[in-house]
């Protein structure tokens, strides 16, 4: 995709969390991908990075590119002078624009237990779930719904119908596409259960949505895939049901319950 068809301020995003426990937490599990995501107190930082560098390729960004290629050592030097405090969690909101200039925004966040940041098979931590609705519009994918950018008016506008007025409120809504399968959710990626388990044995019973539906290339999601939670999978609005679990991530959160509620 041309550069000369975005917003001039357009750029490309990442979100992800600060917290000095999460090397604790890495050294307990054993990581099945190289390099290992939890080895920094930035939350999937190589992920991140991974993610930067396919949007960055997508839309055409060779300074871009250059300034990514710094590897996962390099790139936590560079982070480690925005953090204010190295003891306190902190959201971090990675941008980058085409001419490959970098801005870290940071902010507090609150503390979690660090056993959030694992996938649900590897722990059993039980939270609060999250209400989950489904949009009442249809999206159709495109770059801005594959890699995370500025471009976010249709979350906006989707969070809105929904009556969703603030980040900190534990509701999420599903984006969906014009075939009516469920896409992603507007700051989360969604797991559900699988719908036919017939010669699944040995499956994972969890799937999430397939990047042909439309949806982010999110970190946690590629995590989840990576450590064998969940498989990717079609799944249709009309299938999900009222009450019914299901399991949402994102960077700064890491894994969240979360419960369908139908309308």
């Amino acid at each position: 995709m041309a550069s000369n068809v975005l917003p001039p301020d357009f750029k490309i995003i990442s979100s992800l969390r600060y917290d000095p426990a999460l090397p604790t937490i890495g050294e307990r599990t054993t990581a099945r991908t190289s390099p290992d995501p939890l080895t920094t107190p930035y939350y999937l930082l190589p992920y991140h990075q991974e993610r930067l560098r396919n949007a960055a390729t997508c839309f055409g960004w060779e300074k871009t590119l250059a300034f990514l290629k710094q590897d996962t050592d390099q790139f936590v030097e560079f982070l480690d002078t925005f953090i204010p405090d190295k003891t306190k969690p902190w959201r971090l909101r990675i941008l980058l624009d085409s001419a490959g200039t970098c801005e870290v925004e940071v902010n507090p966040t609150t503390s979690m237990n660090p056993l959030n940041f694992l996938t649900p098979s590897e722990t059993s931590l039980q939270s609060t779930a999250w209400r989950v609705y489904i949009d009442s519009e249809r999206i159709s994918p495109s770059a801005f719904t594959t890699h995370k950018t500025t471009a976010r008016d249709f979350y906006t506008a989707a969070r809105h119908r929904s009556g969703i007025v603030s980040f900190v409120e534990p509701v999420e809504v599903l984006l969906v596409n014009p075939a009516g399968e469920i896409m992603e959710g507007s700051i989360t990626t969604p797991y559900f259960r699988r719908r036919d388990m017939t010669g699944g044995e040995g499956k994972p019973a969890w799937i999430t949505p397939p990047l042909s539906s439309g949806g982010n290339a999110g970190t946690t999601r590629h995590y989840a895939l990576a450590q064998g939670f969940c498989t990717e999978g079609i799944i249709a609005a009309t299938d999900l049901v009222d009450g019914e679990e299901c399991w949402l991530s994102n960077g700064v959160r890491g894994f969240i319950r979360g419960q369908i509620v139908l309308r």
